[in-house]
């Protein structure tokens, strides 16, 4: 019993979808430290370790050409932002200028995509870093080592994941699709809720609930497209590519039928009150939640789906129970019975469909062409694009001001009030300075707690571990906790990001002396990330 035991938690563990990324972030930082020890040069951890970050920042959804391309892309926008930032940061004028330029065209540049933002984002974040690393060299003659270290760390990173797209290609195709039926079974859910046969239901809650968890359907149906597109390119589907694309097309069918009809719910609550035709209603509609989560799982584990009989005999139940109304000649129901047969085709219709997800590749499906034009195809496009954000009422122009003035007024902060790691100032502000007012305010509040919460469990643990290289081991494994939770903790994610900046510095100095800078640092581009957002072109809807 014991061998099944374990190869299925292997199983779930390996489908976790933040294991692959956390493994390969493990790969990366454990290698550049064990690189740093075998030379016997700690300080080269400190810049390996911040290109890495950059590069895995900077990764994107794509196949293993896609990802080969944008590594490219990716390697030389760092190496321009590196050469720049060394060439420039002796001159403050010509500096300044310069990043206020910068940032504002690499933020804009996320009218083009998401990939492009994310690129863009990552450059800047590594244009800082190299901030960072000059500050730190001082009248260090090895002007360059720093900047080559830093995009070498990131081209460490970037063959890594381009090896890992080529040899797992169908992996994030899986993680996208149990996401999206995970979506879509908890939709199902909150609209069995609306059959609810209780008097005086406050329906507006449960839909305004409803419409929130569709916005994330079809965020997953977006998600999940394009990661099917990535692998498409031009190319007829075929082979598990088919299968997964005919496994979207009956998740997107199902969200059509599902969302597709209203029907008056208080009245066939009131209608109906002593009939048990709506929690048949209700409970049909559950079992095909049930059925899409495990569908989503079945997937996710690469297992075969089962469909339950239960969902069946729930249809038919529902069927009986409407015939026997039907028996029942009232006239005022005459209506509200055509909106129950109709609603008794959608769910039928949905069972069969579910019922079919077991060989999905016997559905009818074709590659839906209209969707490839959602990136730019060619420079013009491009263009046109930006150009079209470039307007106050556009979200993005607001968003790429506010940064590049932020910036600005972080960089003449630190030169006038010239704090120790001044630089952190910048990457503090990068980080909370939002699109909008609320989103600035949750990540202002969630990166100051992370990094008290961080600076505390440092302190502690230099005095609990004084061995280097335990130090070290702590450093890759914060470096793994911050990718694994970035996305989800934040505050966890910037408590393990400053632990491991404490453990590498204190790698080649005195992490001790890194407390009380990092602290004040933080609290100072928080400070001016909430101003920019507050002042430069607010949103005084959202800020409502």
């Amino acid at each position: 019993m014991r061998l099944p035991s374990l190869s299925l938690s292997l199983r779930r563990l390996w489908a976790l979808e933040k294991f692959g990324y956390s493994l390969r972030v493990l790969v990366a930082l454990a290698g550049s430290m064990v690189l740093s020890w075998y030379l016997r040069q700690p300080a080269l951890v400190i810049p390996l370790f911040l290109g890495i970050i950059a590069s895995a920042l900077a990764e994107t959804d794509d196949s293993w050409r896609g990802r080969l391309v944008a590594l490219a892309v990716t390697l030389l926008c760092f190496s321009i932002a590196a050469v720049a930032v060394q060439l420039l940061f002796p001159y403050p004028w010509p500096f300044a200028i310069g990043l206020a330029l910068a940032t504002f065209v690499l933020v804009m540049l996320g009218a083009l995509g998401e990939r492009y933002a994310t690129i863009a984002q990552a450059t800047l974040i590594l244009a800082i870093y190299s901030m960072i690393a000059a500050d730190q060299r001082g009248e260090n003659l090895h002007v360059w080592r720093d900047s080559m270290l830093l995009v070498a760390g990131a081209a460490w990173y970037g063959l890594l994941s381009v090896l890992w797209n080529a040899i797992f290609t169908h992996q994030p195709v899986q993680h996208s699709l149990a996401r999206l039926y995970r979506e879509l079974g908890e939709y199902f859910r909150l609209k069995a809720a609306l059959f609810e046969p209780v008097l005086q239901l406050d329906l507006e809650e449960r839909r305004l609930e409803l419409a929130q968890q569709n916005c994330r359907v079809v965020a997953a149906l977006n998600e999940t497209k394009e990661t099917l597109l990535h692998r498409l390119g031009n190319r007829p589907a075929g082979g598990r590519i088919n299968h997964y694309l005919k496994l979207y097309f009956l998740a997107q069918d199902l969200h059509e039928r599902v969302s597709s009809s209203h029907y008056p719910y208080q009245a066939l609550a009131e209608a109906f009150f002593h009939s048990d035709v709506l929690y048949r209603c209700q409970r049909l509609l559950k079992l095909q939640a049930r059925a899409c989560v495990e569908l989503g799982t079945a997937i996710r584990l690469r297992q075969p789906f089962v469909y339950s009989e239960a969902n069946a005999q729930a249809a038919k139940d529902l069927e009986a129970a409407l015939a026997h109304l039907r028996q029942q000649n009232n006239p005022a129901w005459r209506g509200l019975l055509r909106s129950l047969r109709a609603l008794l085709g959608n769910l039928t219709a949905m069972q069969r469909q579910l019922a079919s997800a077991s060989n999905p590749d016997a559905l009818e499906g074709t590659q839906d062409s209209s969707l490839l034009d959602r990136q730019p195809q060619s420079l013009r496009d491009a263009i046109s694009r930006i150009r079209l954000q470039c307007t106050p009422t556009s979200l993005l122009f607001r968003h790429a001001l506010r940064m590049t003035l932020a910036l600005i007024a972080g960089y003449v902060v630190l030169h006038t009030v010239q704090p120790e790691q001044g630089f952190w100032v910048l990457l503090t502000t990068l980080f909370v300075c939002q699109p909008s007012y609320g989103a600035t305010r949750i990540k202002l509040v969630q990166r100051i707690s992370g990094t008290v919460l961080g600076l505390i469990a440092g302190w502690a643990l230099f005095g609990l571990f004084p061995s280097q290289l335990i130090q070290a081991l702590f450093a890759v494994v914060a470096g793994v906790v911050f990718f694994a939770t970035r996305s989800s903790r934040y505050t966890l994610a910037t408590a393990a990001i400053t632990l491991l900046v404490l453990f590498c510095f204190n790698q080649v100095g005195d992490g001790y002396g890194l407390i009380w800078p990092r602290l004040i640092d933080t609290l100072l581009g928080s400070l001016i990330s909430a101003a920019a957002v507050f002042l430069i072109l607010p949103d005084w809807q959202g800020r409502r």
